[in-house]
């Protein structure tokens, strides 16, 4: 009998000791040690127009330094990549289950890691900040791009926080939480993870504006509340089905906060919760925007901890 075919996990890494600490992460999840893991690398190599110089014999000198570089660069590329690779190895990932690939730079980083991402990946990890992180910026500006434009994978941010059993799921009854409830269930179903399914709802019946001509405000939260209960013992019910132990999985419902992202933030930070899995995008999402506005502020707002995206 054929064994079904592992999924693949995307890992850009640029160099850095920040990206080193991404492998680390994939490293201590066990999910992920289990899949196909790509270590990919844009390099940014010289740029064609440098090699113009050859033909000038007064640049001799500077295309051999440039030359020299680039070897140098290279090289050192492929002592990280292989350092990266053992710390999977060391970690229980099987040898044969890692790929390295080192590709010469097309459109941009970005822009390449989002063209390598539509080869049958199930999800791509990636640090917050780069080689050139500042400590007041919370994403890097590659970071940053990818969560604009991977609105077709799963993407995860890996945090400074270690990574454990506890898992935050901000869910609010739309398809994309529906979306996160099955990715988590799928992942860590079977696993002794907890998570807890957490719903906030504001008052001012911002998350549900085909009430707002109805209600009052305490009236809406009473009515959205019961709505989202029912959704809640759905959710739960999956992830249990999925694997998880019925004890670990608890569900939540808080009324009439006046910042969605700043209760969740706060909750996985005074919980001890290791992760947020939240959807790209919630109930009150716009076409327009590529990213929900809870969820983009939770990133900001948690900024030590890991935050899965789910499409």
């Amino acid at each position: 009998m054929k064994k079904p075919k592992k999924m693949k996990l995307l890992v850009p890494v640029d160099g850095s000791n920040r990206a080193l600490n991404t492998i680390r992460y994939v490293g201590r999840v066990k999910p992920f040690r289990d899949m196909e893991i790509v270590l990919f690398h844009v390099f940014n190599s010289v740029p064609e127009g440098y090699w113009d110089l050859e033909k000038d014999p007064r640049s001799t000198s500077t295309v051999r330094q440039v030359r020299s570089w680039e070897i140098e660069q290279r090289k050192k590329i492929k002592l990280y990549m292989e350092q990266a690779r053992q710390y999977l190895v060391k970690a229980g990932t099987p040898p044969e289950s890692i790929t390295v690939k080192v590709q010469n730079r097309k459109k941009g980083v970005a822009r390449d890691i989002i063209a390598e991402a539509r080869n049958g990946y199930a999800a791509v990890v990636t640090r917050r900040r780069g080689m050139t992180g500042l400590r007041r910026i919370v994403l890097g500006s590659v970071a940053t791009k990818l969560l604009t434009n991977i609105t077709f994978l799963p993407l995860i941010l890996v945090g400074k926080r270690l990574p454990n059993k506890k898992i935050l799921l901000a869910f609010d009854g739309s398809e994309n939480a529906g979306r996160a409830v099955k990715f988590v269930g799928s992942m860590l179903g079977g696993l002794d993870y907890e998570v807890n399914l957490f719903t906030v709802i504001r008052s001012d019946g911002q998350t549900g504006v085909e009430y707002r001509h109805i209600f009052s405000p305490k009236e809406f939260g009473r009515v959205v509340g019961k709505e989202m209960a029912l959704s809640l013992k759905v959710a739960r019910t999956e992830l249990v089905d999925s694997g998880f132990m019925p004890d670990k999985v608890s569900t939540q419902i808080v009324i009439g906060a006046s910042s969605r992202a700043g209760v969740i933030a706060e909750k996985a930070k005074g919980e001890n919760f290791g992760t947020i899995v939240m959807g790209r995008k919630g109930r009150s999402s716009v076409r327009d925007f590529f990213v929900g506005r809870v969820t983009n502020k939770v990133i900001y707002m948690a900024r030590q901890h890991t935050v899965w995206v789910i499409r």
